[in-house]
């Protein structure tokens, strides 16, 4: 009976959501505030704070599809080390700056993995090093799309100057190595628990990498570096074992771009001639390419960063333009085809060269 007094009286001092409506109706009202803008109304009133900050809000919104993805790209501008994240609202072609990372100045950003929980408007940055001279770094910073803020999260158990990162059933998967280190290590990222578990090792060090998930198992390459002197090495890890696996030949030879997955299906942006789009079936252990239209190679100069959400792939080149492909298959020949669209960045950002990207729902 306290309680239920206490709540009573809490509800009667509360301030309204909007003055003059219903609560409910009020409620709806904020759950149609687009990214970014719900950070910012957060400082209209404590009541609205309380609304939008509370976790339920988001996983609400989300019911009612009512969030919508944006596309987050981590830039970097050469001449001037100058890094920095924004947002892209695909719709409007509307750019939004994120507010700075907290890292250090020297930070090597070559150096970096990302992961995203989409649906939770979750973006995770995992640092490698500071610059090329000095040693791995640990640490690991979460951003939040509902606050617009970033913060400091568990640092990786093992420092890493090479990483890569993939989401296996709610878990984020980093693996990485050390400057000398021939050993390839890996560790499970709880972000619900904000806890780091040791998982099994891969049996080989890798030259860079690139990674995908594709039905709950993580696929992990170093794609082909210039000169072709020996075929790619890659493999697969399996949650349900605990186990590293080596990647077929075939799946390792022609992973020659930048991955993105939709559905179950691996595409691949080709990083030699006109940039073809080629999708893996893991059936025949084959690559095949994407028909319907080309890659608007003049309008996207390299370098790329690539992601996917909803039959859509988000390919973002040097000057931040984004290239939308939809992605569809025709079922009765069971191929895919791909439909490209441009969304032209602002000038200003023309010498800004993207190092990731990533979708998140807002």
């Amino acid at each position: 009976m306290l309680e239920t007094k206490n709540s009573e009286q809490t509800d009667k001092n509360s301030e309204p959501l909007i003055p003059g409506l219903p609560a409910e109706i009020a409620e709806l009202c904020l759950l149609h505030l687009p990214y970014p803008y719900q950070a910012l109304l957060r400082s209209v009133s404590s009541s609205w704070q309380k609304a939008i900050t509370d976790p339920t809000f988001l996983l609400y919104k989300n019911s009612l599809s009512l969030s919508l993805p944006y596309i987050f790209v981590f830039a970097f501008h050469e001449s001037t080390a100058r890094i920095q994240w924004q947002a892209l609202d695909p719709r409007s072609g509307r750019w939004f700056v994120l507010p700075p990372m907290p890292c250090p100045s020297s930070l090597c950003p070559p150096r970096l993995a990302c992961a995203s929980l989409p649906r939770q408007g979750k973006l995770l940055v995992f640092y490698g090093m500071r610059s090329d001279t000095e040693s791995p770094m640990k640490t690991t910073i979460m951003y939040r799309a509902s606050t617009n803020q970033w913060s400091v999260v568990s640092p990786m158990p093992t420092a890493r100057s090479f990483l890569a990162a993939g989401i296996v059933k709610g878990k984020i998967i980093t693996v990485g190595r050390g400057d000398t280190d021939a050993i390839t290590t890996a560790d499970s990222y709880d972000p619900e628990h904000d806890t780091w578990t040791p998982v099994s090792t891969m049996n080989t060090g890798l030259a860079r990498y690139d990674s995908a998930v594709i039905k709950n198992r993580m696929y992990v390459t170093e794609g082909w570096t210039w000169p072709f002197r020996y075929s790619p090495r890659g493999g697969s890890y399996d949650p349900e074992d605990d186990t590293w696996r080596e990647a077929s030949q075939k799946m390792r030879e022609g992973w020659t771009g930048l991955s993105v997955v939709l559905g179950d299906n691996l595409f691949v942006i080709s990083e030699y001639g006109d940039c073809p789009l080629k999708v893996y079936d893991p059936d025949d252990d084959t690559w095949r390419y994407v028909g319907g239209e080309k890659f608007p190679r003049e309008e996207m100069k390299r370098p790329f960063a690539v992601n996917g959400v909803e039959g859509r792939i988000y390919v973002v080149s040097c000057g931040l333009n984004v290239a939308i492909g939809k992605v569809y298959e025709e079922a009765e020949k069971s191929e895919f085809k791909v439909e490209w669209e441009v969304v032209y960045a602002p000038q200003v950002f023309h010498d800004f060269e993207p190092l990731n990207c990533q979708v998140l729902y807002g």
